[in-house]
């Protein structure tokens, strides 16, 4: 990783003990990192929605760069995280979706965002995210607490997993990484 990257993750330091919706932009933000400073970190996604690389982690703070394929992740939280994504480069399509009665998500609304934009992931809200098509989509992730617990949901099977911590929003290949399973009512 690049000095100045390194030098910038200082202030991810200070966030400690909770920090506010508000602190966690305003550190993503000061941090001013660009594509040109991860560029060399990211590996490209077989079979996946993307590749995640862990920059920095605290007890309290995580931060991740991820690198996007071409195809869209599934419905997902991050648990008991939130946190902000900052697109780097490229365009994504994000999905946001409410949980009805029988836990299934219904989908709200899409939106997409472009390079520099930043968009909020609330405590145990849902979305799923996709490169906009022939777009090289690369995004950072600064979440707290670091997630675990992470719910992905197939809307087909009526199915929620909760993943393990190095599993991405994906259904998980590896029984391993199904820490639960449950079958949800159409």
């Amino acid at each position: 990783m690049l000095k100045t990257i390194t030098k910038s993750l200082r202030i991810l330091d200070t966030l400690n003990n909770n920090p506010t919706k508000d602190d966690l932009k305003t550190a993503l933000l000061s941090l001013n990192i660009e594509y040109e400073d991860v560029e060399s970190e990211l590996k490209t996604s077989e079979n996946k929605p993307y590749y995640r690389k862990l920059l920095y982690q605290n007890k309290d703070v995580e931060l991740l760069v991820m690198n996007w394929s071409q195809l869209e992740c599934a419905p997902h939280d991050h648990g008991s995280s939130q946190g902000w994504i900052k697109v780097l480069n490229g365009s994504t399509k994000n999905t946001v979706y409410e949980l009805e009665e029988n836990g299934l998500p219904r989908e709200l609304f899409t939106k997409n965002h472009d390079k520099d934009q930043v968009l909020f992931a609330p405590k145990h809200g849902v979305h799923k995210m996709k490169a906009e098509e022939n777009s090289d989509l690369v995004t950072l992730h600064l979440y707290s607490p670091p997630i675990s617990g992470m719910k992905v949901y197939d809307l087909e099977k009526c199915s929620v997993c909760v993943v393990s911590d190095d599993c991405g929003a994906w259904w998980p290949d590896e029984q391993r990484q199904k820490l639960r399973e449950i079958q949800l009512n159409a």
